[in-house]
């Protein structure tokens, strides 16, 4: 999810736009959000007391959901954000999996219709919890009891599929982490083994047990290698029914699904305050060297590597830029030799000093002539 607020921004605006203009408009709206959601508000001037929204959300899991119209439960949820505003229709707009009538006639005023219109915007938020509700809700309990634990591959995005196995004590949920950039595996491996390391203490005895691991846990064996190739590692949450009971149902899955999203938020931050902080450290040390008077400069002096500092500080983007290439010139002119077409072949083959190898032996001719004088 790209954000942590249930509602959409965009939908929100315009939803309040709509009920707060006086006069009836035709308007026609498409709206396209993070994780291939679609909305499409239409409102009439020959209907003025009605605005029609049409949603199109992905399933998170179409191995576990038979059809791709949603089910009771679900509508039953969506029902219940206001009996008296919202109205399901049927069939939905074609291309969408629902499609809702919104009686602003019926809306309460004041800070009531900001709080309503909220809720509707989050409808997208709404239909996510509930297909998760319900799958935790609804797995083979026959599977369970024989010790099968099938693994529940969900994919709110393509890139940002997660796993979801129901135990007989409890319930795993398995997040496999990929990065784009090494800098955020090595924050985000940081995080994840403090993490780690929090949640297993007394403080937070009450929250799900968290394990990473930078290989695939047992409970995923036999998953396809695409789906269990990361760079990151794995995160998997252990969830008791304490923490689904009642209330705490909703909001364990609604964390469970901005998980993702709440790397991602931790990373940029944690890169972000890095660079901060590299940048301030290099400009209060710049602004130490410029101030420097002539009785600091002889003391600083005797600090190695101080006058190339000071004349790093000095030059200029251009100047270093320049003093490179001209240095990389001179460099290959002191290395580069006159070369002459095929001479090393011809060398190899005329201009070699044969290797003589003789097994005769000598004398030497001074001993020999001695020996015939006497």
């Amino acid at each position: 999810m790209a954000c942590f607020e249930r509602a959409s921004p965009a939908l929100k605006e315009i939803l309040l736009r709509l009920y707060r203009d006086e006069r009836a408009i035709d308007a026609d709206h498409h709206l396209h959000e993070f994780g291939s959601v679609e909305y499409y508000i239409q409102s009439l001037v020959s209907d003025p007391d009605h605005t029609y929204l049409s949603i199109a959300t992905p399933i998170l899991s179409q191995a576990f959901l038979v059809s791709t119209r949603l089910s009771r439960y679900t509508i039953q949820k969506v029902k219940a954000i206001s009996a008296e505003v919202v109205e399901i229709v049927e069939p939905p707009k074609e291309g969408y999996q629902l499609t809702i009538r919104l009686n602003f006639a019926r809306m309460p005023h004041g800070k009531e219709s900001i709080k309503m219109i909220t809720d509707i915007a989050a409808v997208q938020g709404v239909i996510l919890s509930s297909q998760l509700e319900e799958m935790l809700m609804n797995v083979n309990s026959q599977d369970v009891a024989q010790g099968m634990y099938k693994p529940i591959k969900l994919v709110y995005h393509p890139r940002e599929p997660f796993y979801v196995i129901k135990q007989p004590q409890k319930i795993t949920a398995v997040f496999p982490m990929r990065f784009k950039e090494k800098t955020d595996v090595i924050i985000a491996t940081t995080f994840f083994q403090e993490l780690m390391d929090v949640a297993n203490t007394k403080a937070c005895a009450k929250a799900p047990h968290c394990i990473w691991s930078p290989i695939p846990p047992p409970e995923l064996r036999g998953e396809a290698i695409e789906d269990l190739s990361t760079n990151g590692g794995f995160v998997s949450f252990d969830i008791t029914s304490r923490h689904i009971e009642g209330k705490r149902l909703d909001k364990t899955v609604w964390n469970l699904l901005n998980f993702y999203a709440f790397v991602k938020n931790h990373v940029k931050s944690t890169r972000g305050f890095i660079q901060r902080r590299m940048r301030t450290c290099l400009k209060s040390l710049v602004e130490v060297l410029q101030k420097t008077g002539p009785q600091d400069e002889q003391q600083i002096k005797e600090v190695k590597g101080y006058k190339r500092m000071k004349k790093l500080v000095k030059f200029t983007k251009f100047k270093i830029i320049r003093y490179r290439s001209d240095f990389t010139s001179k460099l290959k002119r002191i290395r580069s030799r006159l070369k002459i077409h095929g001479f090393n072949r011809f060398r190899r083959k005329w201009l070699t000093f044969p290797i003589f190898s003789s097994k005769t032996k000598y004398r030497k001719l001074e001993k020999d002539i001695s020996l015939q004088h006497n």
